[in-house]
């Protein structure tokens, strides 16, 4: 939005309100200032200025219970008047721009450079005749033929050749950035939320939202508009990601009822009404100022980096100050940007940057070899003068000299390697959209590859998520499947019926199946779906009952969360007085039941001795069955004096329990197989659940997590907290040690376990590879959990959008088996680009030789400037497009996970690439040196300048070509297979790629003339040609016969490449991603504050010293007052330098007080300039007069 003069936007939208003030009682402007106010203020507001809640709703147009009908031309009107939720979007790179960031690169500068003076030279004809003669050996040949005229289309065919590159780049760039808007409105749209209309409750995108909607909130939801709350239980709001406090926020309609988009909820329900939406609500104002703020930061930046950096510096806190959530957001922004390099990504630019120098080095050496040959050949050995008419064709060949130089760096640069890694990757993000993964961040996909250890949900990842009660426990009977409804006294069933009923979410539903003879649909939290289906199963109806006490009704509501493990509601009695239903997990609510209802539904004593008894016989066995029990209970409170409700530990308590029910959550039929195929690839799972550990074994030795007789653990919260805490209660690292290797199903733990076993294994250094831990998690409390692994994955159906926003990848069908795609597609990630490497370095390595030695030993690359463009071309572009888009196959689960730190080049990579590069290298040198006298041709050796092309370095040329071809069959394969076909065909690009280059080869020599030097070649010489490509694949048959013990040194060329790409990835390395240039800039920065404020400290402690001698010691009571030290000399310079607070403060303030270390600490921690000066002076008097080796002056003259 710019700018776009705020003004006429405003004016616009008056124009309309004033149209509209009719239709609504309210603006967008009136309502966009009510929402910035906040707690009792806001309340004051809607009070006076719309007569509460209800006023507003009626202002809206809606109904506080059923909202607003829902006709399409009413939400027209509304997203008209108060716009769509909807934020727009940066506007993408245009194709254009791509182009042209495609053309900064610095090698394509240099040759468009070259060939541009190549092109500007053949057009001039030195005057005069004879030159050619007059300059000796070098004009010789110089006029042959009329070939001068053709001396352009080299200069014309590398700027040619350069456009095909460039464009290549820059489509590829677009599709990616194509391809990531597409992934990020597939997530957006994934975003559901629950609205009422027309009383009817239904899910809609968040995107469809309009001001006025009903909008019903739960525990785990990330608000998508602002809105004023109507009705709220126990809602309380964590605001950090707008306000940055991290304390939750309690809501409640009679205090604070604003609700803002972009927060989190973190417990309890409630319905709100919409009064902001996209644009309009506090995300979006924030969005709108940091998307027009971006443009304007720019220009500003620039200024300030003009200006003096000290005063840049000032400038900066100021900035802060006003601006802090925006700078907040500004950085997640920026740093999401940049976040995107992962672990592959680090390790190859670094390869790139290495493989860059290498060959950079070789093409200077190259030129400076070449010219010095031509001089020394032409000037002293022929003894030629130079002439002056003559230099236009002496620079001619200089500039020959030059280009071939710049070919040999354009063929080193693996210009390729981001661009494979991108592809690569792209296409797997694409590809595991159809096996239900849904990528967030591209580098995720590649990290799932490593992963060592998965920590796994138990609900609904592992099982079903459809819960349905099996067994009960009621009137003092356990019953094993659900009893007939006439068998139950009717006082307990009247008791549970109305319990189940009003004591769950009133979202929860059992909706009648999608089709006929399926399962009825299960909405809302499953576990409340389990009773609700006993309650229609003991043929009664809870619909019924919700609407005789419908939520308003309800007085005080429990909600669940981690902590509690139990739900409450309190409803009042016809009689005044107060009924409390609940219900949790049996244990914990059997703890606070002090009566049961007997077998004629009377409640009878529950003593401590009926508690054990009743453990053992009924929940353990329903357990160890793999059910999930409940017990349900209720307690009743007298009218007068109503108890305080906010004294939960007492009113949570002496409750009644009416039954236990234990409900099965059946395990899905294909997760056994998928763990099995984990443990095979040599990755651990491990269960983390909230459930009873009984329950939790239950099911982990159906899945196949552990298999009886092997050494495992299974503990709960309680007993892991007790073995890796001290006795401070400190979690101990070495504790943790002895603990999770052998752990496998951890039970009845809390967020905060999970985030420390996810933390303990990953900063675990007991195994050889750090591990690579990836975690499931649906709920809120996940968040931390899901934020720390490597990999967090979502649940994509039951996950709540906090869950969401802290994962890596969403598994849209909630399916563990799914996660095992994710770990294949990761590991096809790492091997496609291994494959690319093998392949692209074989190339890289003979090209560079091949251009080098021949340019030395006969003046001239036996590849041409375009033909090593080509070469380039297939390499790069056409090969990372074959390569890395391999689909998985099964085979890449059969082995154990890279580590983080593997070298990129194994050492059977290294093998094939060197015994490659030697079958290529003696193939060309021999076409090249003998070559003319086995096809019987004319040596194209030492030809003059613009000489027509031969069929030597033709035959030279196609060969290369064709072993490039056959050796990418053979880099298919990088664990030293020997069938390179293996599924070929599965992989329908690579064939495109392999024999759309084949021909493009066959037209570049039979009609490619002049522009690539080549001749057109018979029959013959093209078998023979195709015969030299062939023999690549026989020699790949060879190589791998060479076994690998056998070549020692190559597992330090493994080794070595691993010291200098990765040196042991930085936990941070992500975060630490910053472009080079601009990291070097920072540093430069830093450097140069840190001089300033070293100097300055400097300056200021001379000159206290200065003062101090040379005014001989002064009385101690002159210095008394305060304003004395002020008046001191030594403080002007205080004041004219005020303490900038500099970059690097604090370790220079450290080094001050060690120098001083005679000085008393200063209880201003703040360092403030006065502070420290009058701690110095102090000082200064007392031991001026000594300058012993010890004494401060001694320390300050060394440091000086």
């Amino acid at each position: 939005m710019g700018d776009m003069s705020n003004s006429d936007f405003y004016a616009k939208n008056q124009r309309n309100e004033e149209n509209h003030a009719a239709a609504f009682g309210c603006s967008v402007m009136e309502l966009r200032s009510l929402m910035e106010l906040r707690g009792p203020e806001a309340v004051v507001k809607l009070q006076e200025d719309y007569a509460g809640v209800e006023g507003l709703c009626k202002r809206l147009k809606t109904s506080p219970t059923e909202g607003f009908p829902g006709a399409q031309t009413d939400l027209d009107k509304r997203k008209e008047i108060f716009g769509k939720n909807l934020i727009p979007p940066k506007t993408p790179k245009t194709f254009l721009q791509l182009v042209w960031e495609a053309l900064q690169d610095v090698t394509l500068i240099i040759l468009e450079i070259a060939a541009l003076i190549s092109l500007g030279l053949s057009f001039y004809h030195p005057p005069g005749e004879s030159n050619g003669e007059s300059c000796g050996a070098a004009g010789s040949g110089v006029e042959d033929d009329g070939e001068a005229d053709a001396g352009w289309i080299e200069g014309a065919a590398i700027l040619l050749s350069v456009v095909c590159v460039v464009l290549v780049t820059a489509f590829n760039d677009w599709s990616k950035e194509k391809q990531f808007r597409g992934l990020q409105s597939r997530i957006e749209q994934e975003q559901k939320f629950q609205v009422v209309r027309g009383s009817q409750v239904i899910q809609l995108p968040v995107s469809d939202i309009v001001v006025g909607d009903i909008a019903q909130i739960k525990y785990g939801d990330l608000l998508p508009a602002d809105g004023v709350l109507i009705q709220g239980n126990d809602l309380q709001i964590d605001e950090s990601s707008l306000t940055g406090e991290s304390d939750h926020v309690k809501k409640c309609v009679d205090k604070d009822p604003m609700l803002l988009s972009g927060t989190h909820v973190m417990e309890g329900s409630g319905r709100m009404v919409v009064t902001a939406v996209g644009v309009n609500s506090q995300t979006g104002i924030i969005f709108t100022l940091l998307g027009a703020g971006t443009e304007e930061e720019e220009k500003k930046e620039k200024k300030v980096k003009k200006q003096d950096g000290a005063a840049a510096m000032e400038m900066q806190p100021l900035k802060s100050a006003e601006g802090g959530e925006s700078d907040e957001k500004e950085k997640k922004k920026r740093s999401g940007s940049k976040k995107e390099k992962s672990v592959l990504q680090g390790k190859l630019t670094k390869l790139a940057v290495q493989i860059g120098k290498a060959g950079l080095l070789m093409s200077a050496v190259t030129v400076i070899i070449l010219v010095l040959y031509f001089c020394i050949d032409n000037f002293v050995m022929q003894k030629n003068p130079w002439m002056p008419e003559c230099t236009p064709i002496y620079i001619q060949y200089f500039v020959k000299f030059f280009i071939i130089g710049v070919t040999v760096l354009v063929v080193a640069v693996p210009e390729g390697l981001p661009l494979a890694v991108t592809i690569s990757l792209a296409y797997s993000v694409k590809k595991m959209m159809k096996d239900n993964n849904l990528v967030r961040h591209l580098d995720a996909c590649e990290t799932m590859g490593n992963a060592t250890a998965i920590c796994s949900d138990k609900t609904g990842t592992l099982t079903t998520n459809r819960m349905t009660a099996v067994q009960c426990y009621i009137g003092d009977v356990h019953y094993k499947g659900i009893p007939e409804p006439g068998a139950l006294p009717p006082k307990s069933l009247e008791l549970l019926v109305n319990s189940i009923s009003i004591n769950s979410a009133y979202t929860t539903k059992i909706l009648p199946p999608d089709k006929e003879g399926g399962l009825p649909k299960q909405v809302g939290n499953k576990t409340e779906c389990g009773l609700l289906g006993l309650v229609l199963d003991l043929k009664r109806d809870y619909q019924p009952i919700r609407n005789q006490i419908p939520e308003e009704k309800l007085y005080k509501v429990y909600t669940f969360n981690s902590v509690r493990k139990s739900m409450s509601t309190v409803i009042k009695l016809s009689d005044g007085s107060f009924r409390m239903y609940s219900k949790g997990a049996s244990e914990i609510v059997l703890k606070k039941c002090s009566h049961i209802l007997n077998e004629v539904g009377e409640s009878r004593v529950f003593r401590p001795r009926d508690k054990d008894e009743m453990v053992k016989k009924v929940i353990e066995p329903m357990a160890c069955e793999g059910l999930r029990t409940i017990c349900v209970a209720y307690r009743n409170f007298s009218g007068d004096p109503e108890p305080s409700w906010d004294d939960e530990s007492n009113i949570l308590n002496d409750l009644t329990a009416i039954c236990v029910v234990g409900i099965e959550d059946p395990v899905r039929p294909e997760v056994p197989d998928a763990i099995k195929r984990c443990q095979r690839a040599g990755i651990t799972v491990r269960m983390v659940t909230g459930d009873n550990i009984n329950t939790a074994r239950a099911i982990a030795i159906k899945c196949g997590i552990i298999h009886p007789g092997e050494d495992f653990l299974c503990i709960d919260g309680k007993e892991f907290n007790r073995r890796i805490r001290n006795e401070k209660g400190e979690v101990e690292q070495e504790r943790i040690d002895k603990v999770w290797p052998k752990l496998r199903v951890l039970a009845r733990s809390s967020p905060t376990d999970k985030h420390t076993l996810v933390k303990g294994i990953i900063d675990s250094t007991t195994t050889d590879q750090r591990q690579v831990v990836a975690v499931t998690g649906d709920g809120t409390n996940d968040g931390p959990a899901l934020k720390k692994a490597d990999v967090g994955f979502a649940m994509g159906i039951a996950g709540t959008d906090v869950a969401k926003e802290a994962s890596d990848i969403i598994l849209t069908d909630d399916n563990f088996s799914s996660i095992v795609k994710a770990v294949m597609w990761g590991r096809n990630v790492y091997d496609s680009i291994s494959k690319f490497l093998q392949f692209q370095l074989t190339v890289n390595v003979v090209a560079v030789i091949v251009a080098f030695t021949g340019a030395c030993i006969t003046q001239d690359s036996p590849l041409k400037a375009v033909q090593m463009l080509w070469v380039n071309l297939i390499m790069d572009t056409f090969a990372s497009l074959a390569l890395a888009t391999e689909p998985p196959t099964e085979a890449l689960l059969k082995r154990k996970p890279y580590g983080r730190n593997k070298p990129l080049i194994s050492s059977t990579m290294t093998k094939n690439i060197l015994g490659h590069g030697v079958y290529q290298l003696i193939i060309i040198f021999t076409l090249l040196f003998v070559g003319e006298r086995i096809f019987d041709i004319d040596s194209g050796r030492n030809a003059p300048l613009h000489s027509p092309p031969s069929e030597h370095y033709t035959i030279i040329f196609n060969t290369f070509v064709m072993m490039q071809l056959f050796n990418e069959i053979n880099a298919r394969k990088i664990h030293g297979e020997r069938n390179v076909f293996d599924g070929i065909f599965r992989n329908p690009i690579f064939c495109t790629i392999v024999f759309g280059t084949f021909a493009m080869q066959i037209v570049i020599v039979q009609l490619g003339g002049k522009p690539f030097s080549c001749q057109p070649l018979n029959l013959e010489k093209w078998m023979w040609c195709v015969f030299l490509g062939l023999g690549e694949l026989v020699w790949g048959q060879v190589i791998a016969s060479v076994p690998n013990s056998k070549l020692r040194f190559l597992r330090r060329a493994g080794q070595l490449t691993q010291k200098d790409e990765s040196p042991e990835e930085d936990p941070n390395e992500d975060n630490e991603e910053i472009d080079h240039a601009e990291r070097e800039l920072r540093r430069g920065q830093i450097l140069w504050f840190r001089g300033l404020n070293r100097i300055q400290t400097q300056i200021r402690v001379v000159n206290a010293f200065r003062s101090s001698l040379y005014e001989g010691l002064e009385k101690p009571d002159s210095r008394s007052s305060i304003h004395n030290f002020m008046t001191h000399p030594e403080f002007r310079i205080e004041d004219s330098t005020p303490n900038i607070p500099l970059i690097d403060d604090t370790d220079d303030d450290s080094a001050r007080r060690m120098k001083y270390s005679s000085q008393p600490s200063s209880p201003n921690k703040n360092n403030n300039a006065i502070d420290s000066g009058i701690n110095l002076t102090i000082d200064t008097s007392k031991s001026a007069a000594s300058s012993g080796p010890a004494s401060p002056l001694h320390s300050l003259e060394t440091s000086l």
